[in-house]
């Protein structure tokens, strides 16, 4: 049974952090591969500077080409929306019985876990792989960090946010080293993210 880990994320655009990070657990943890799960538009959200499910799932894609432990997943596309991440655990572990699913998660996301919709059936059914986040300097710390289902993650810490690049992009500035070669490329021929 492959122990596969879901990291979930809008990857508006892709870049070097979530690279870092998904291939830093394939490699030093004992999961066997990672599902860089693309999140759908949500309908009932109006985000202009979000684009289109498809040209994200194509940047992920284009991503991990070269990783062959890191997969893109567009699976949340056909589900119902809003898209909660329990009822995504549930679609993907029937859909792939053969399969053990952990999650992904930072720990700024780890911090408001206690709030997601039935968070006590993700631990009872998942362990969580969480890697460091730093806000204003400090190491965020959780209720659930000594938790037996909750795998503390040495990752290098990335300070690089998809805003800071939609943004830096918008103003022309050359911020290809914060992305794969092949993102930036094709970033740049279908200019995206240049007047948002």
């Amino acid at each position: 049974m492959k122990k596969i880990g879901l990291y979930f994320g809008t990857f508006n655009p892709i870049h070097i952090g979530h690279m870092a990070i998904a291939n830093h657990l394939v490699e030093f943890s004992d999961l066997d591969e990672v599902w860089m799960v693309v999140t759908p538009h949500s309908p009932f959200k109006k985000k202009a500077s979000l684009l289109a499910d498809n040209h994200r799932f194509q940047l992920v894609q284009i991503a991990t080409e070269e990783y062959p432990k890191l997969k893109p997943s567009n699976i949340e596309f056909k589900l119902p929306q809003p898209n909660y991440t329990v009822n995504t655990l549930a679609h993907i572990s029937e859909k792939y019985p053969q399969h053990n699913f952990s999650l992904i998660m930072g720990s700024d996301n780890l911090k408001s876990f206690h709030k997601w919709k039935n968070y006590e059936v993700i631990l009872e059914r998942h362990d969580i792989y969480m890697y460091p986040r730093v806000i204003e300097g400090e190491r965020i710390v959780t209720q659930f960090d000594n938790h037996p289902k909750i795998h503390k993650i040495d990752a290098p810490i990335m300070e690089v946010s998809s805003t800071f690049i939609r943004k830096s992009i918008a103003d022309k500035k050359n911020i290809r080293v914060l992305l794969p070669c092949n993102v930036w490329q094709y970033i740049d021929e279908m200019n995206f993210y240049k007047n948002s």
